[in-house]
């Protein structure tokens, strides 16, 4: 009865002044808790403050010595240049008064001057002209060709005659332009006269005169008996084929 008593009362007190003391312990534990708290947390950041002296760290040195190499540029090689010998020039003092020299060159060999004077080997008709650079038709083969020289109108027997002064160069038969006489006549100018009989009047080496006899028409050109009876004439200066016109006209 008496211990319950005491119970009633001290839960009475628990619910009037009890609630208070209790409440205010609790405050009263809070607040010295945190007080410690907070000078716990105050010592560490000055324990953190920045301590004097010098920051900088000295790193050791750990630099590797590389060796250098040496790379051989590229040269080109010098271009030779072939030396030029000097030559010492010699100036020759001449004299106040030199003498005359005479002339020792040659005189000049008038007989392979070429002749200005021409005539025709014979009178006639051309029945067919020169033509090198363009074809002309030949009556004999039926077809279009060049022709080296000048087709002149002439009964078989007609003395044919040299076109200027020269030396008889050669005489020969031609499988197809028959008998040929050739003459030069200096100057690098030369005749040739073919379809002559076979008899000629000169022989090689002989000299002409403008007009000299040569021998006479025959008809010992086959190539050409297409044309009826003529004299073939060709000329030629330095070896190239010309129109003999250039100098019988």
């Amino acid at each position: 009865m008496k211990n319950r008593s005491f119970l009633s009362k001290l839960g009475d007190f628990a619910m009037g002044k009890g609630f208070y003391i209790v409440l205010f312990l609790c405050v009263a534990t809070i607040g010295i808790s945190g007080y410690y708290l907070l000078q716990t947390v105050i010592g560490g950041v000055r324990s953190t403050a920045t301590v004097g002296g010098d920051a900088s760290v000295t790193i050791p040195d750990q630099s590797v010595t590389v060796p250098s190499v040496t790379v051989p540029e590229k040269t080109e090689p010098a271009p030779t240049v072939p030396s030029v010998p000097k030559t010492q020039t010699t100036v020759q003092s001449q004299p106040d008064d030199p003498e005359p020299v005479k002339d020792t060159a040659p005189e000049p060999d008038t007989s392979q001057t070429l002749s200005k004077v021409f005539t025709w080997p014979v009178k006639g008709a051309i029945l067919r002209e020169y033509s090198v650079e363009t074809l002309s038709y030949d009556p004999t083969l039926e077809d279009w060709r060049t022709h080296g020289g000048l087709d002149i109108a002439a009964d078989q027997g007609v003395q044919v005659l040299s076109i200027s002064a020269g030396t008889v160069e050669q005489i020969y038969r031609d499988g197809l332009m028959g008998t040929t006489v050739v003459v030069d006549h200096g100057g690098g100018l030369r005749s040739w006269y073919s379809n002559l009989d076979e008899e000629t009047a000169v022989q090689p080496g002989d000299s002409v005169e403008i007009g000299g006899v040569l021998g006479t028409v025959g008809s010992t050109a086959i190539a050409e008996v297409g044309i009826g009876s003529h004299i073939h004439l060709e000329t030629d200066l330095n070896g190239r084929p010309v129109d003999p016109r250039d100098y019988l006209e």
